[in-house]
């Protein structure tokens, strides 16, 4: 069966009366039809609220004073739900719990009608509004209110005056009857304080408290107060002194001359009392006595008494003013002509020596850090790293022959043969740490592979005990052509790589060696007077005219240009000869070994076992919406990346250009998922030259091949063997050094 539906359920039965169950809501205010919107009441009136002035009498009980209090109010009336509050405004010194009287909601109306609430028909002025049996007497209303009522018909009575409260009108006249105290006499310090407020005299004194058991001189800091003369002394106190910091040594107030006995309770008044008039019952009255006889006035310091060199009394301890700030020396010279203000050098017992804290001999045992730490703290602490440290992660690499040093049974081995042993210095930015690396060597005699853990290395020449820091090698003392003794085995070394080459010549102030243009400044001697000889010298060099010579022609020209006994004093280390000649090289596009590049992609992979190449492609064929084969090179990194393939920018990148489509830039994604592919399309182990190092740039058999044909140059210098390939225009580098004399 279906519901059934009451129509009319709100009205009453016959005779008003309500039917069994049923509940009438009170009606609400009526508003007449009028033209234009049919919103509801509470969108239309919404924020409209009606406004009278009331008043109610309060009846006071058990004064003698007061029967009854007239209390102002504000009735408002809000027209969109028919809610009423009533509010009091604040009087000063009422002691009554003024303001919200009744909160706003709607009120019922007092019996017989408690059913029903006030709507707005029940308002107007000069009539009473009895809420919760409090009686309000509407006197008067705004301008909106009336004419709003006026608009729904309702004839606004004429306002009413409100009565006069009796309390009230006593307070006003027990307050007018009062009659302002004024003062005896008048000292105007408003000028003063006008004129010179935050107005501060500084100056540096100094307290000789040598004479009391373990005293000595302390230095303070006076301000005195312009605006008011008074004075405050701070206590400058020195790290290590073994004294406590306070706020204040003198708080702010005026200072007396000496030391003031301790005055009797009364004495120190500005009134003086000379009589006593009237009686118990009618009130007593003093007699003022203008003349101030026996008053006593302390004496106080004021901005004459501060003069450098002046001793001030500070309740008895004697302050020497040696010298003042600026600002006070600028007003010494406005207000009193001063024209010298000479420091005072306060006497001091100086100590005929200085404790230096020395630490103790290193015992042998871990860091020389970590053992001083130990001696700082009484709880170890490891040495703390700085920000730098911590961030960088860049690597240097060179790579150095071992020219002395013993074997593993302690024996020194054959020179020519060690010699033969190339090693690669890694030097590790962070901390200036060092690893030495020995490559292995088919029928060479030597196992290879790790020479000296990652340390930090001492320089040679310094003592085992001993109570400081010792000095380690740093990241600038490693060049080309120097030598470097790590744990009493020499090292020369003959090349770095590329990385290594370029991070040292982004940082010239580091690495002198790696500055071009200091280089160029130092063989300005070269040059000087000996234009001809050097040009002839440049065309020897290169008999073809091409304008370029290779990198070995270019070290033997530098060679020919130190022959010269007049320039003896030029000292140039293979270093500065690269540096000149990496600026003055002939740029040539490198060719890239894509196999060697797929080889170490492949290796990377197979180190962390990476198979999800399925996936990969899978990806790649949804973003292929047209089946052409191809994708952008942004949506494949993207896809590499997402699908956590672990591999750096720079190999994704050259592994693209082997997949490029070169008519419109896209990537082949099955060829380079292919070439990816460890587990199906393998790379033989001979195409890998070495492990990935963090960038492409390391060419490892650069540098293996430089060390075994270092041998076939001659008298050459070897420094950069690892260049052989490029060329350097050497005429660019005559020309900037001919010029660079000139000026």
């Amino acid at each position: 069966m279906g519901a059934v539906n009451f129509y009319y359920d709100n009205k009453p039965g016959i005779g008003g009366e309500p039917l069994p169950g049923q509940r009438i809501d009170p009606p609400k205010s009526r508003y007449p039809d009028g033209h234009g919107s049919s919103a509801p009441a509470w969108i239309t009136f919404d924020k409209q609220v009606l406004c009278f002035e009331a008043y109610f009498q309060q009846a006071v009980h058990e004064s003698r004073d007061e029967q009854y209090r007239v209390r102002r109010c504000q009735v408002l009336f809000y027209l969109e739900d028919d809610t009423i509050q009533v509010t009091e405004p604040r009087i000063q010194n009422s002691a009554l719990p003024q303001g919200t009287i009744v909160r706003r909601h709607r009120i019922r109306k007092p019996p017989p009608y408690e059913g029903c609430f006030y709507t707005v028909d029940d308002f107007n002025v000069g009539m009473d509004l009895e809420l919760y049996g409090r009686v309000y007497r509407l006197v008067s209303c705004d301008k909106f209110t009336a004419n709003f009522l006026r608009k729904l018909g309702v004839r606004v009575n004429e306002p009413e005056p409100i009565p006069d409260d009796p309390y009230t009108i006593h307070r006003i006249s027990v307050s007018d009857a009062m009659q302002p105290r004024r003062p005896h006499e008048r000292v105007d310090t408003l000028r003063q304080f006008l004129n010179h407020d935050r107005h501060v005299l500084r100056f540096f004194c100094t307290w000789d408290d040598t004479g009391s058991l373990y005293g000595d001189v302390r230095d303070f800091v006076l301000n005195y107060f312009l605006g008011d003369d008074t004075i405050e002394i701070h206590e400058r106190i020195s790290a290590n002194s073994g004294r406590e910091s306070v706020p204040y040594f003198l708080r702010r107030q005026k200072l007396p001359k000496g030391v003031p006995p301790l005055p009797l309770p009364g004495t120190v008044s500005n009134l003086t009392i000379l009589n006593t008039l009237g009686t118990v019952q009618t009130g007593s009255r003093h007699m003022l006595d203008s003349i101030k006889l026996g008053t006593q006035q302390p004496e106080y310091y004021t901005d004459a008494d501060l003069t450098l060199g002046a001793v001030l009394n500070v309740f008895g301890r004697k302050f020497l003013i040696c010298d003042c700030d600026e600002f006070t020396k600028e007003f010494y010279r406005k207000k009193y002509g001063v024209k010298t203000f000479t420091p005072v050098c306060p006497p001091r017992n100086e100590c005929g020596y200085t404790v230096k804290r020395e630490n103790p001999p290193y015992n042998g045992w871990g860091s020389d850090e970590d053992s001083l730490a130990n001696c700082y703290n009484l709880i170890p602490r490891p040495p703390k790293k700085t920000f730098e440290e911590s961030c960088s992660v860049d690597v240097l690499r060179f790579a150095a022959h071992l020219i002395a040093g013993v074997d593993d049974d302690g024996i020194c081995g054959n020179v020519e043969v060690t010699r033969r042993r190339i090693f690669v210095i890694s030097c590790f930015l962070r901390d200036n740490t060092f690893m030495v690396y020995e490559p292995p060597v088919a029928n060479s005699g030597f196992k290879g592979g790790k020479f000296m853990e990652r340390r930090k290395v001492m320089k040679p020449g310094q003592p085992i005990f001993r109570t400081h820091l010792p000095s380690y090698y740093a990241p600038s003392d490693i060049y080309i052509g120097g030598q470097v003794v790590f744990n009493n085995f020499v090292f020369e070394i003959y090349g770095a790589d590329e990385h290594t080459l370029a991070h040292m010549e982004a940082h010239p102030a580091e690495f002198p060696y790696a500055d071009a243009q200091g280089v160029l400044r130092r063989l300005r001697p070269l040059v000087e007077g000996r234009e001809e000889t050097i040009r002839r010298l440049a065309t020897e060099a290169d008999p073809s005219g091409s304008g370029s010579i290779d990198f070995a022609e270019f070290g033997c020209l530098v060679r020919e240009m130190l022959k010269d006994p007049s320039v003896e004093s030029v000292c140039v280390v293979p270093h500065e000869v690269v540096t000149l000649a990496r600026h003055y090289a002939l740029k040539v596009p490198k060719e890239t070994n894509y196999m060697a590049v797929v080889g170490m992609a492949q290796q990377q992979l197979r180190k962390v076992s990476f198979e999800a190449f399925q996936e990969i492609l899978d990806a790649c064929r949804y973003e292929d919406l047209e089946n052409t084969g191809s994708i952008d090179r942004a949506v494949l990194r993207r896809i590499c990346k997402a699908n956590h393939l672990p591999l750096p920018d720079d190999i994704l990148l050259t592994l693209m250009e082997i997949s490029q489509n070169y008519d419109n830039g896209m990537v082949y994604y099955e060829s380079f998922i292919n070439q990816l592919n460890w587990c199906c399309n393998p790379v033989p182990p001979g195409t890998v030259p070495c492990e990935y190092s963090g960038n492409l740039e390391v060419d490892w058999p650069a540098f293996m091949k430089a060390g075994k044909d270092e041998g076939k140059r001659g008298g050459c210098i070897s420094a950069f063997d690892s260049f052989s390939g490029g060329r350097v225009r050497h005429v660019a580098l005559i020309e900037d050094l001919i010029n660079l004399a000139k000026c």
